[in-house]
């Protein structure tokens, strides 16, 4: 499985947001062992969402968009969805009266059309009920083409992801990625010579070059980091692949450089 994420929203592309969503996405894809290749940002607008769309599918299995499910005018996701994929409009019920509730408790009067369009959702889609907003988010599957949909505000799209979209997306992967990074202590308190990204990655050696688990260095203002990843049916036998090469890199580094040591 091959999923892409498409961040909707033109605030993104003029700066005026961090996309912290893609970040967040990307982690948890990779502790699922879900292959992600691509990412893409795209403004408020029908035919470039379209079009991303089209590429998006053209090489991916799955797309996770972000951004898009409001009251506003400019939130047109939804719509379009329906429309790429030629999906019958319905009311959802539960999502609408969740939606009056939150409002009310809030203060606000009777749902306007906007507000009440933020509750509907395409046939046959599941639903990812919103608690910590308005605008719910759902799943559509079609022809072997999977799409999800999550509101922009990461404090609604987090914790959807986590009760909706993460045992569903279980079912799409075989295996786990886990990691475990050495992190050397900074080049304040020991030579570049020794803790820099380079001199690590020479002593490291042949190790960076191993498939599974891989080895990769980066370089951090607060010292390099070393990341050992290793790929399994699930957390146990990932973390069998990894002390060994652990033991490893730490040997050839030098223990008494290394700051802490800790799974990711």
């Amino acid at each position: 499985m091959v999923v892409e994420l498409i961040s909707v929203g033109t605030e993104l592309l003029l700066g005026d947001i961090v996309n912290t969503n893609a970040r967040y996405l990307a982690r948890q894809l990779a502790k699922l062992g879900l292959a992600c290749y691509y990412q893409t940002v795209v403004g408020d607008n029908p035919e470039r969402i379209k079009a991303a769309l089209d590429v998006a599918f053209s090489r991916s299995d799955m797309v996770i968009l972000t951004g898009g499910l409001g009251p506003t005018k400019d939130d047109l996701t939804k719509e379009m969805i329906m429309d790429y994929f030629h999906k019958e409009v319905i009311l959802d019920e539960q999502a609408l009266s969740m939606m009056e509730k939150r409002l009310m408790a809030r203060g606000f009067g009777p749902l306007s059309d906007s507000q009440k369009k933020q509750a509907y959702v395409p046939k046959d889609a599941i639903i990812m009920y919103n608690h910590n907003g308005t605008a719910p988010g759902c799943i559509v599957e079609d022809n072997g083409k999977y799409c999800l949909l999550f509101p922009g505000p990461p404090k609604e799209m987090e914790p959807m992801f986590e009760e909706y979209a993460l045992p569903y997306l279980k079912q799409f992967s075989d295996r786990v990625f886990v990691s475990i990074n050495i992190k050397m202590i900074s080049k304040e308190d020991a030579p570049v010579t020794i803790v820099g990204e380079g001199p690590c990655a020479e002593r490291l050696g042949d190790l960076v070059d191993n498939a599974n688990p891989t080895v990769a260095t980066y370089a951090k203002t607060d010292g390099c980091l070393i990341r050992v990843t290793a790929a399994a049916e699930n957390r146990d036998k990932a973390l069998r692949l990894l002390n060994p090469m652990v033991d490893k890199c730490k040997s050839v580094l030098g223990e008494k450089y290394i700051k802490e040591i800790y799974e990711e």
